[in-house]
């Protein structure tokens, strides 16, 4: 996963289809996201459980432990690693889910360039992707380590010609078992190793190589072109 999403439809469209309607804390607001072109360090919103209640916060995306301060932020963390590896001991047990519209990969287009391509479901569903991190507490000021990772996975199929890694996706019932603090840690495991969404599920398209300038933002960044 290259590191470049998008978030554009409102925060309610994504709770209507999680299906957890009257349990919202929402720290984003009503209006559309409207982030076609969301790139690392960008505040994204996510979906966390604070005191049992889901709650949606904006958090930048990237996060590191106050130990690494010598390295940069990840934004993504391997699943086969992140459980039991040193690095993200301590966020392993708060989970989250990043709700997105699609995101980008680039490829090879040989001619010294690189195409970009989006990747959407072929339903055109909201994207439920698996993430850990360090969120705001309620009526608590945002902390400078606060952030978030996306879990990743090989990717497999067609996708794999486009980009050996892809966020894990889960489907609506899942997400909300990864978001129930009820869960345990073992069994989060498993979501994340066995259960998310295969790559029959999406589509993908090549897109203007505008994508590729983070201040450009707008709807004719996920038109397809020829």
């Amino acid at each position: 996963m290259c590191g470049r999403l998008s978030q554009y439809r409102g925060i309610h469209d994504f709770v209507a289809v999680l299906s957890m309607p009257h349990a919202l804390i929402n720290y984003v607001g009503d209006e559309p996201l409207a982030r076609y072109n969301a790139a690392p360090t960008n505040q994204l919103a996510l979906f966390h459980s604070e005191n049992h209640r889901l709650q949606a916060d904006k958090v930048r995306w990237g996060w590191r432990p106050h130990w690494a301060k010598d390295r940069a932020a990840p934004i993504n963390a391997r699943v086969e690693k992140v459980a039991h590896g040193p690095f993200f001991r301590a966020i392993w047990p708060h989970r989250a889910i990043v709700p997105i519209d699609s995101w980008f990969e680039w490829v090879d287009a040989g001619d010294s360039t690189k195409q970009p391509w989006l990747i959407c479901r072929q339903d055109r569903a909201p994207i439920f992707c698996a993430a850990i991190g360090q969120f705001p507490k309620d009526n608590e000021a945002p902390r400078d380590d606060d952030g978030f990772v996306i879990i990743t996975a090989d990717s497999a199929g067609g996708m794999l010609d486009i980009h050996d890694r892809r966020p894990i996706v889960l489907s609506p019932e899942l997400a909300r078992e990864w978001l129930d603090p009820a869960t345990p840690r073992e069994r989060a495991e498993q979501i994340a190793l066995m259960e998310g969404e295969g790559s029959e599920v999406f589509e993908w398209y090549r897109v203007s190589k505008a994508v590729g300038n983070v201040r450009n933002q707008g709807p004719e960044l996920i038109d397809e072109v020829a």
